[in-house]
């Protein structure tokens, strides 16, 4: 690990219990925190951009909720800040559609049949290019692990039972931090340690390694997005 990556861990947890800290990293941050913000806007933020408050307050949010597990901060931080502005655009699309939207205009038009949605565009090509970073970010470290996103394809669980112990796994990683650094710190999936935690065969395990490997590197290293989507085909898993 570099010295300035290491400076950068050691800002990060002191300022999750000192708030001066806390604003010190984040004006030290502006930089990186008004890039993601531009990425997003298609365009450079003004100072009084309301999605330049959003992206600092999702940069804040991933200094508290960061931790080794979750990978490169930087790297967590802007995908929390993509968050937080998607979240934002849809809360404002609900509130605005509550303003009088059923009045009519001069001419007796409702304004919900004139005013065009543009938030479901800015929404949706958020989503859609956080998305493709998460994808393009996880490939990347597959191949660290020997894995492509071929081997996902052809390695995943298609039976219940065996999804269902895919699932058991999957939750009992989650919950053993140590189950998690051992997988990052060797690259190696801990097929023995995961199958008698989880109650599973392991040669269930063994049969799925690649799938597994691709899952449990989106439960360590913030890729909140494809998380909330293996969750929900893992049938009952919580984000």
């Amino acid at each position: 690990m570099s010295p300035d990556v290491q400076q950068l861990l050691s800002r990060v947890a002191a300022a999750k219990t000192d708030n001066n800290e806390a604003d010190a990293l984040i004006a030290d941050y502006m930089p990186f925190i008004k890039a993601e913000t531009a990425r997003f806007l298609n365009r450079q933020p003004e100072p009084e951009d309301d999605e330049l408050s959003i992206a600092m307050l999702g940069f804040y949010e991933a200094i508290r909720s960061y931790s080794r597990l979750r990978g490169a901060f930087l790297k967590y931080a802007a995908t929390n800040i993509k968050h937080r502005l998607i979240d934002w655009y849809r809360r404002e699309k609900r509130n605005r559609g509550q303003i009088s939207l059923n009045t009519a205009d001069e001419d007796q038009n409702e304004l919900i049949d004139t005013v065009a949605d543009t938030h479901d565009e800015f929404e949706e090509r958020g989503v859609r290019d956080a998305t493709r970073q998460e994808i393009a970010e996880l490939a990347a470290q597959m191949e660290e692990f020997g894995v492509s996103m071929s081997d996902i394809a052809d390695n995943s669980p298609k039976q219940g039972r065996t999804l269902a112990a895919c699932q058991k796994t999957i939750q009992y990683a989650r919950q053993h931090p140590d189950v998690l650094t051992e997988f990052l710190r060797t690259k190696r999936v801990p097929l023995a340690k995961l199958a008698e935690g989880a109650g599973v065969e392991r040669k269930t395990l063994e049969r799925h390694r690649q799938y597994l490997v691709a899952v449990l590197l989106i439960c360590t290293n913030g890729y909140e997005i494809l998380r909330g989507h293996i969750m929900q085909v893992l049938r009952g898993g919580s984000q």
